[in-house]
């Protein structure tokens, strides 16, 4: 399961910079699967759909930072927890109801993030 920030985000950015799969993002700003990953040319997505690792994609939020989910492994083969929940002093980095995944998917995502 991802990891998603609700409404209730403060925007102090405590959270980006303790994200191993640069899956954070500042609202308002597009993201990519490329960003501060390994991945180079294409990759596929959880849904089958084929990008090219430096397609920017619309910002999931424009008013608070999002996790881009396809991105998000909740820390799995990094940390024992996810740390942007460690570290948010308002508890809004929750999981992710709409994206339910394996511990083995979450694994596998690390490595295609950082092979």
């Amino acid at each position: 399961m991802a990891i998603k920030i609700t409404e209730d985000c403060i925007n102090c950015g405590a959270c980006e910079p303790e994200c191993p799969n640069n899956a954070i993002y500042e609202g308002g700003m597009g993201w990519s699967i490329g960003d501060r990953t390994t991945v180079k040319g294409n990759y596929v997505l959880s849904d089958g759909t084929i990008v090219g690792a430096a397609q920017r994609f619309e910002p999931l939020s424009v008013d608070t930072y999002y996790v881009a989910p396809e991105k998000c492994t909740e820390c799995q083969g990094f940390h024992e927890s996810p740390q942007c929940s460690s570290v948010c002093p308002v508890d809004c980095c929750v999981p992710d109801e709409a994206h339910v995944e394996t511990i083995e998917t979450l694994l596998a995502r690390k490595e295609a993030l950082h092979s």
